[in-house]
């Protein structure tokens, strides 16, 4: 057993959580190569913190030994969701996934593939109208928040404009109390983001437990109809599922994708995916490695344990770090190149060494929900356009926090493969008038 490389610092003056959430990837990188070690210590959020950048202490810490590190009951999450399946621990945290699983798999699952199909065509059919560059990420956002609380709520946007539009904005003011200091301050004519956030909560609440007691209908209505441990168990859970939290994490890979197979050079990796459903699943894969939408999440050690052979104190916190994770060479050749082919080679079957969504038994019980979001999404971008950056030089430079994405979001150009079609069709009669008259002539 040997002792954590780095330094935990003294509390307050040695904490390190400002240049952390300013450039977490550099952060974790300069420490990676000072201390030769994919594991290593500093103070975050002023306590003593393990950091794990490599895909043995991720799994010995989400899986064989996630009875020793649990999610911390003062998390910020806690705060703005309440007592959920995210932020429970122990035999709740078990009792909670066996109540909800039902409502992400099996019948409840194909049941919402039709409205998936037709958000992705409503929100998606004309993104080559206008002649324009689009905001992609934008784009998808909005897809994300249709299909979230269409399927969760059973607010659709055609049908109910001004409620959906209302419950939009107070999902991210409440949104901005996960990214804002936990101050919760009222004054005349001002109030914290975070006071903003709380009061959008309560709002939101107020929407959500009313759907509860009228709505006996698709997910509102399975779900209060399931055995949960108190009667505000339904509601919070329902707030979890409605955040911003899951249209911003599919806006991030919808970005990612369509930046990874963009322009030319890309066309045949398009036309393969297009085709081919395995493929495409691959393509994914490696979307969610390189480009993970969340950068890891933290736990605290419950007792004195080991991570990948170094030793972990109790009380210490544990922070896994998926987009180091999903780099690690030992699990990972050429870890930084966009390498679809890997997940039929040497990565065959090894799906779960990628941590975007957790891993092991408290990995994100909408992992399945959210995997067929973006294969419809993406399968209807296939199926109808190309699409090249536009302008073609672009600054692409990531941020990673709250979600990834890039700094500056990107425009791209959409082009309809059916136009494209008939463009060649007009261009070849136009060849074929030509010749006609030539002969004639």
């Amino acid at each position: 057993m040997s002792k954590l490389p780095g330094n935990a610092g003294v509390s307050v003056l040695g904490d390190k959580s400002l240049e952390f959430y300013r450039d977490p990837v550099s952060f974790y990188r300069q420490r990676i190569e000072k201390h030769r070690s994919r594991l290593f210590q500093c103070r975050l959020l002023n306590r003593p913190t393990a950091f794990i950048c490599s895909v043995q202490g991720m799994r010995e810490l989400l899986c064989e030994k996630s009875n020793v590190f649990l999610k911390d009951p003062t998390d910020l999450m806690t705060n703005m969701y309440g007592d959920t399946i995210v932020t429970s621990n122990g035999e709740e945290a078990c009792l909670l996934r066996l109540s909800l699983t039902s409502l992400f798999t099996g019948n409840c699952l194909e049941s919402s593939s039709s409205y998936i199909t037709s958000v992705c065509e409503r929100c998606l059919k004309d993104l080559s109208l206008s002649g324009q560059p689009e905001c992609v990420y934008s784009v998808f956002k909005r897809l994300g928040t249709e299909l979230v609380l269409g399927l969760f709520l059973n607010v659709r946007a055609e049908e109910q404009p001004e409620l959906f539009q209302e419950i939009t904005q107070l999902c991210t003011q409440h949104w901005h109390g996960l990214i804002s200091a936990p101050v919760n301050v009222k004054v005349p004519l001002w109030s914290s983001g975070f006071s903003t956030a709380l009061d959008a909560r309560d709002k939101l609440m107020d929407i959500i437990k009313d759907k509860l007691e009228n709505d006996t209908q698709g997910f509102v209505g399975s779900l209060g109809s399931l055995p949960l441990p108190d009667s505000s168990c339904a509601s919070q859970h329902l707030l979890l599922f409605i955040s911003a939290l899951i249209p911003k994490a599919l806006a991030s890979l919808l970005t990612s994708f369509t930046l990874a197979l963009s322009g030319n050079e890309q066309e045949e990796a398009r036309r393969r995916a297009k085709k081919d459903p395995d493929y495409l699943h691959r393509v994914l894969l490696e979307v969610q490695r390189l480009w993970p939408p969340f950068i890891g999440g933290r736990r605290i050690a419950d007792q004195d344990s080991t991570l990948a052979g170094f030793h972990v104190p109790k009380d210490y916190g544990t922070i896994y770090i998926s987009h180091a994770v999903h780099r690690d060479p030992e699990v990972f050749q050429q870890p930084d190149n966009f390498l679809p082919e890997r997940w039929s080679g040497r990565n065959a079957g090894q799906e779960h060494f990628l941590c975007s969504f957790g891993s092991g038994p408290r990995s994100c019980i909408g992992s399945k929900l959210t995997s067929v979001f973006l294969k419809e999404a993406c399968t209807y971008l296939l199926k109808h356009y190309d699409w090249c950056l536009d302008p073609p030089s672009q600054d692409l430079e990531y941020k990673w926090l709250p979600v990834s994405r890039p700094t500056n979001p990107p425009t791209m150009s959409f082009t309809r493969l059916d136009q494209t079609r008939s463009d060649e069709r007009a261009t070849v009669l136009t060849d074929d008038d030509m010749l006609v008259r030539d002969v004639r002539g």
